[in-house]
């Protein structure tokens, strides 16, 4: 195993989160160097239930988000494992936590609590709505949070058919990246102040930053945006397009680009069209552009269009699917397919880290813990002698990794 070299190495971190936007915070914080500790109930994290698909009985969706963290597992219904928890939280430097509203005030854990013996530690509160305004007592998941930011009406093939979600979970991956963000912030403010805070962040806010496009224009027009498909509210052509073989993306929204395009797919004539004269007036006029484009296109195959547009330095790309992004030379090249050795799924494919250091790079070197497999070496660190281990381990305070699940 090699050591964390991150930019925040050294940073202690108390995950006390489950399923997504808590754990993608943790797992950046991780990447970066900082010592993740995740917290589970003595049944795992939710997520160690999302199966199929599994690797040899692990959830592949667990694995994903939780490589290089330790994990340990804690009866927080027992007296004596909140009090290892508050003993973790005592010299943490970051304690990231997604539970409803009044969950760790109930267990005594709340950030004033806290802050007592504490000072310098960050609060990252992730929740649906946030901790403060009236739907603060509300849970929250990625598709609610979707709904209610206006992301789904602007998503889809147009007006009337029927709402669209992203289909990736955008706002629970966007509140944890988000978190993390903060959470670098407020430890940057540490450094200078040695003053921790509450960093607070939810799913909707997470959801709603993705429409500053959507949003500026309606805070110009004082109209609702309505669904593009792959369009762009703003520029045009800036979309997919059907090739003889599939799809490509083009961007060529610009008057050089838009120029070049043309001659690319010997369509020079186009420019000649009031229609299509100025950005202005091909959004004007989209539908008209795009079948004359598709027609254009649908001529020749993706990667004979491509391998054109790269000559004149056009932007484009292909629509890829997941398998197809995975083996991308320039997502191999950036370290965006990374592999870790689990010890019981084995060699696993993950998602690498998305931001490059030159002195301090990200890493990713440990895969996701077995329920409970850091246990031991966490109490250890803390302080605790075998026998007052054994007695957590005995009363079910505290769970240690078992059967076939025991590993080093």
């Amino acid at each position: 195993m090699t050591t964390a070299q991150g930019p925040l190495q050294g940073m202690r971190v108390i995950e006390l989160a489950h399923i997504m936007a808590g754990p993608v915070c943790g797992l950046m914080l991780a990447d970066m160097g900082a010592d993740v500790i995740k917290v589970e109930k003595p049944d795992g994290d939710d997520t160690r239930r999302f199966v199929p698909p599994d690797i040899n009985g692990e959830s592949a969706a667990y694995m994903m988000m939780n490589r290089n963290k330790r994990g340990i597992a804690l009866d927080l219904k027992k007296p004596d494992a909140v009090e290892v928890l508050r003993k973790l939280l005592a010299d943490a430097d970051v304690v990231i936590e997604n539970y409803r509203k009044g969950t760790m005030a109930k267990l005594g854990l709340a950030y004033e609590d806290l802050a007592k013996a504490n000072p310098r530690l960050i609060y990252c509160e992730i929740s649906g709505f946030g901790r403060t305004g009236p739907y603060a007592e509300r849970g929250g998941f990625d598709l609610i949070a979707q709904g209610m930011s206006g992301l789904m009406s602007v998503t889809g093939e147009g007006p009337g058919r029927p709402p669209v979600k992203v289909a990736a979970p955008i706002s629970d991956i966007n509140a944890g990246i988000l978190a993390a963000m903060g959470v670098s912030a407020a430890y940057a403010n540490v450094l200078k102040t040695g003053m921790g805070q509450k960093v607070d962040t939810s799913l909707f806010e997470a959801a709603i930053v993705q429409t500053y496009w959507q949003s500026a224009i309606a805070f110009a027009t004082g109209e609702k945006p309505e669904p593009l498909g792959s369009a762009h509210p703003l520029n045009a052509p800036y979309q997919a397009f059907q090739t003889s073989d599939g799809w490509i993306n083009v961007g060529a929204a610009n008057q050089s680009n838009w120029l070049r395009f043309l001659d690319v797919i010997s369509a020079l004539e186009l420019n000649e069209d009031p229609r299509f004269a100025s950005n202005h007036d091909r959004i004007q006029n989209l539908p008209a552009l795009v079948d004359i484009l598709n027609k254009f296109l649908s001529k020749d195959t993706t990667e004979n269009w491509l391998t054109r547009m790269d000559a004149a330095h056009l932007p484009a790309g292909p629509v890829n699917d997941i398998l197809q992004m995975h083996d991308d030379p320039q997502a191999r090249a950036r370290s965006m397919i990374v592999e870790v050795d689990h010890p019981n799924a084995g060699k696993v494919d993950t998602i690498g880290h998305p931001v490059k250091f030159s002195q301090t790079p990200a890493e990713i070197g440990r895969p996701s813990p077995l329920l409970g497999q850091h246990t031991r070496e966490v109490l250890s660190n803390m302080g605790y002698c075998d026998s007052m281990i054994e007695t957590l381990l005995a009363n079910g305070a505290a769970i240690e990794l078992q059967s076939r699940d025991k590993t080093a």
